[in-house]
């Protein structure tokens, strides 16, 4: 006879971001009864890619990494996706990642697919120059599974303009002397001295930033004076508060991979920024703050939340706690669905991923554009570009959230999967 006391049950699988995006993806093709074959289509990925590769560190050791590119779907044009440099890169996140990024071009009305890649490493373990020869390793690896037709990377998470350089000149270094210079735009986001966009660093921030003002606009509410925490305090956490704070809200409380702070009576945006700088990237010891528990960062009482580090933040276990009543996704997959449900019964706003961070995107496609017509755009032309494009998109799913009596993360799957519905309708299926 089994004692019951001594048998250990298994535990619950935790619920990954693949999860999240096939179901937010379902619930959308339910909404507006999607094409059946469209949607047996648009459920799988086109093509998933892993590399294993060698790379010689500077103590002469060989180290493998693990290098990932997911293509999910290029209907509507190139693939199109950031490369990230974490731990937590695999090829389930590749996938949902991938496909947000699909969503997410097509909800801007972008002429690009979605995918989505990185390598599995912890990139503070390593020097600069064994990153670059990494970097190097994994494009030379890529080959022609990346180009500027085909499938252009851009920066993700610890990946830089620094990065896509070194992509970039790897690149072009496999094509003959004629072929290079038509070869720049393989990567958006690089630095502005090698065919990048004046405002790239910041323009997934500064379309944070615009999303807020425009539900702000929409809502009749001032943002002076209100109240708003970030998570993650990289270019898009940055970037978002300096704009933010120009309107005159208030920073009380920031969180990033080191922990968290927070301060009720406000935090200086450039103070914390130069702080972060000085001090190995890291916000702690801040004077100007006290730090907080980790655990309870999204429990801090302010009037907007600004996930914008990884996803998978905001779920079933922490969503009760949340102070805000809007909470604006900077990052890709912050908030999971049983913790979304959670907030939409307390009657919280999320202003989702795919059109509140998709500033960075939008900007790569003006990057991208820019190379191909040997063109040069100023700083004030870009971001009036951007504010232009956003607003249109941000129109439109406030439109179909009133329209449908719906939710804003429905409505953005909504009018993002109806696009691409449309292209293969006209199109048809090969052969």
């Amino acid at each position: 006879m089994i004692n019951e006391q001594t048998v250990e049950k298994p535990k619950p699988l935790k619920r990954g971001m693949l999860d999240n995006v096939l179901e937010q993806f379902n619930h959308a093709a339910d909404v507006i009864n999607l094409n059946p074959n469209v949607r047996k289509i648009l459920s799988i990925t086109n093509t998933e890619i892993i590399i294993n590769f060698p790379v010689r560190m500077d103590n002469g050791d060989v180290e493998i990494f693990t290098g990932y590119r997911v293509q999910h779907n290029n209907a509507l044009g190139p693939y199109k996706g950031g490369l990230r440099y974490h731990p937590t890169v695999d090829i389930d996140a590749a996938r949902a990642l991938a496909m947000w990024m699909t969503w997410k071009t097509s909800l801007a009305g972008l002429p690009y697919g979605g995918a989505k890649g990185g390598i599995q490493i912890d990139p503070s373990k390593y020097s600069k120059n064994e990153l670059e020869r990494i970097t190097r390793r994994f494009t030379y690896a890529l080959g022609e599974n990346i180009g500027p037709e085909h499938d252009i990377p851009a920066p993700d998470v610890n990946t830089n303009a620094q990065t896509m350089a070194w992509i970039a000149d790897t690149y072009m270094s496999t094509k003959s002397t004629s072929e290079r210079s038509k070869n720049q735009h393989v990567v958006t986001g690089k630095p502005t001295g090698s065919g990048g966009l004046e405002g790239r660093d910041r323009a997934t921030g500064y379309g944070v930033f615009l999303t807020i003002k425009f539900w702000a606009e929409k809502n009749n509410i001032s943002l002076a004076g209100k109240k708003y925490i970030v998570q993650g305090f990289g270019n898009v956490g940055y970037w978002a508060s300096h704009f933010l704070e120009i309107e005159g809200a208030k920073l009380v409380g920031v969180q990033d991979a080191f922990g968290s702070v927070q301060n009720k009576e406000g935090i200086s945006t450039e103070d914390l920024f130069n702080y972060s700088i000085s001090n190995n990237g890291s916000i702690l010891g801040f004077p100007e703050a006290e730090p907080f528990d980790s655990k309870e960062f999204f429990s801090i009482d302010c009037d907007i939340c600004i996930p914008a580090a990884l996803g998978n933040q905001i779920t079933k276990h922490n969503a009760h706690t949340v102070k805000a009543t809007l909470i604006a996704e900077g990052a890709n997959g912050p908030t999971d669905v049983e913790g979304e449900k959670i907030l939409m019964e307390r009657g919280i706003t999320i202003i989702p991923d795919i059109l509140c961070n998709s500033g960075g995107v939008i900007g790569s496609y003006f990057e991208w554009l820019q190379n191909r017509n040997g063109e040069l755009w100023q700083m004030d032309e870009i971001l009036e570009k951007l504010e232009k494009k956003l607003r249109t998109s941000f129109e439109k799913v406030v439109n179909y959230t009133e329209e449908n009596k719906t939710d804003m993360r429905t409505a953005a799957f909504s009018i993002a999967i109806e696009r691409i519905e449309k292209a293969y309708i006209l199109r048809g299926i090969f052969p």
